[in-house]
């Protein structure tokens, strides 16, 4: 069971504005060198840039391309993705990366099946900047629609060689980890999804369920009332990493 106590000594209000994606103030731009036009304006936290670019110089010298195709998202940004998918301008993918249909669902089941692939806003690690999202530019074919499914990591996948390096690479305690690279029944295992631990484990202690309620009382999205009557459990299933 999950104590979700705020401990106030350890709680650094003055950046609470980060962990919500409520600012800029922590990015900067990087410079995705000899990558494919989709990682144009890629954002990434400050102290990011030069871990990023030792992780892409050692994949480089393996024949990898390591390319961002998402970094820094701010509320408004994924507060667009949660509604536009809610609303049917974006698509919703089942837990094997197919198209699925919310018609039929309670406002509940809806929330759950956008959770799977996508963060709550105000919960999302990418609006700390910490959080990438990577692919091998060297082994995309040109005009390759980019997907970010499981289907492209896995073994057989185009960019599973470069993601089975990465295996060896990681490393929770000071460096590049997966959070989400287990299946614990919320989030899906995501393999191209990588966070910075030194960065993202000070954020991840400072966003508790109140920190999220208090940006989404004064921050609507689409089912706000029923985001938040089922907060804690969205938190338990869907929000909180364990890399202990």
């Amino acid at each position: 069971m999950i104590e979700f106590e705020i401990n106030h000594k350890n709680l650094e209000i003055d950046d609470s504005d980060i962990v919500t994606g409520m600012t800029d103030r922590h990015v900067v731009e990087w410079t995705a060198y000899e990558s494919p036009g989709v990682c144009k304006n890629i954002f990434i936290h400050h102290q990011l840039v030069n871990p990023l670019n030792e992780l892409k110089s050692e994949a480089a010298k393996e024949g990898f391309n390591l390319c961002v195709c998402s970094g820094y998202r701010s509320f408004s940004q994924q507060a667009s993705i949660w509604n536009g998918k809610l609303s049917g301008q974006r698509d919703v993918l089942s837990s094997d990366g197919k198209v699925l249909s919310l018609e039929g669902l309670s406002d509940f089941q809806k929330i759950e099946a956008i959770l799977r692939w996508s963060a709550l806003p105000g919960a999302s690690r990418h609006h700390w900047g910490s959080d990438i999202d990577v692919f091998d530019g060297a082994a995309m074919p040109n005009n390759y629609q980019l997907r970010l499914v499981p289907e492209e990591t896995i073994e057989g996948g185009m960019f599973a060689p470069m993601h089975s390096w990465l295996d060896k690479k990681l490393d929770s305690d000071n460096g590049f980890f997966r959070p989400y690279n287990i299946d614990n029944g919320g989030l899906a295992p995501e393999r191209w999804h990588l966070s910075y631990a030194p960065i993202a484990r000070n954020f991840a202690n400072l966003l508790t369920p109140d920190l999220i309620k208090k940006c989404l009382m004064t921050h609507k999205i689409s089912l706000h009332a029923t985001v938040i009557k089922n907060l804690y459990e969205i938190y338990r299933r869907y929000i909180f990493v364990d890399i202990s």
